[in-house]
């Protein structure tokens, strides 16, 4: 009884080891191991003479280098450049762009003809603010202008050629170092010189090349805004009270009886301009020369 007992408790031990060991390796790989970059072990002289070779285009900065391998219509690159470029800028970090034109899928075109137009112009002279200008403009209003139009001519559309060319050979390089799909593809490497690469279109792979590179994970902001002028601690003076309105005194009632009575002299007093025959105020009526005529 004891001896089954025990087997019994030995043999929940055992499942419930290996199911926290089975949790914990899965939290481990889901939230950490699967966003880290790969280090690049074989075909590193293959790929890094692809990169070189590449029409990439980049700001020149003097720090360390990341290039950036993208399509036009890839939001996650989009993400990418917007949330990191700027703390990579601020690391002096050169940021160099590969921008490719994705192949044609089943007779359907995954590009524009303005999009092809511009990666041939960009792989040819390697304008940085062209490529800011690009990707400045809404995809769909992005016209090409000033540029020469691609499928029109035959070198430039040589060069389309070549940068779709270019990522059919470095994926399959890449996938054999465990590289999984993904854009952005991002290439670089880290302060041992270890040449390193990551399919991060997830935020959760950004601060592992922000570590290799040695960039703060907040990068100060580019406009320094003035702040409020400080203000003298003195109270500020109390305000004098209104002036209370002016009471003004009443108009005089030409009807009103006067304070005192006007005594009679016996003389006619004259009248005020006005109707005629009409007594002034505070006079007496005057008498009529003969009283007999008036009758009561």
């Amino acid at each position: 009884m004891r001896l089954r007992r025990f087997l019994m408790f030995s043999l929940l031990a055992v499942i419930l080891g290996a199911t926290v060991a089975g949790v914990g390796y899965w939290a481990y790989w889901n939230y950490y191991a699967r966003f880290r970059p790969v280090t690049i072990a074989k075909h590193q002289a293959e790929i890094q003479k692809l990169l070189d070779q590449a029409g990439w285009v980049s700001p020149q900065r003097s720090g360390p280098w990341i290039y950036m391998i993208t399509y036009r219509a890839c939001a996650e690159c989009a993400r990418y450049q917007r949330e990191e470029f700027p703390k990579l800028a601020e690391a002096n970090v050169d940021t160099r762009v590969i921008p490719y034109v994705r192949p044609d899928r089943e007779g359907l075109s995954l590009s524009t003809a303005a999009e092809r137009s511009t990666v041939a112009e960009l792989w040819i002279n390697r304008s940085w603010p062209l490529y800011l200008e690009w990707m400045a403009t809404p995809r769909q209003q992005w016209a090409a202008p000033a540029l020469k139009p691609a499928d029109a001519d035959i070198a430039r559309t040589a060069v389309v050629d070549a940068s779709r060319q270019f990522t059919a050979k470095l994926e399959p390089l890449l996938k054999a170092n465990g590289l999984g799909s993904g854009y952005p593809i991002l290439i670089w490497r880290d302060r041992d010189g270890f040449l390193k690469a990551c399919a991060c279109s997830d935020r959760r792979t950004y601060h592992f090349i922000r570590e290799d590179l040695g960039v703060a994970d907040e990068a100060p902001s580019f406009i320094s805004l003035p702040g409020p002028e400080p203000q003298p601690d003195v109270l500020p003076e109390p305000e004098a009270p209104a002036a209370a309105p002016a009471v003004r005194a009443p108009a005089p009632d030409p009807l009103a009886t006067p304070a005192q009575p006007i005594p009679y002299n016996g003389k006619a007093q004259p009248l005020p301009p006005g109707k005629k025959g009409e007594p002034a105020p505070g006079t007496q009526p005057q008498r009529p020369a003969d009283s007999s005529n008036i009758f009561y």
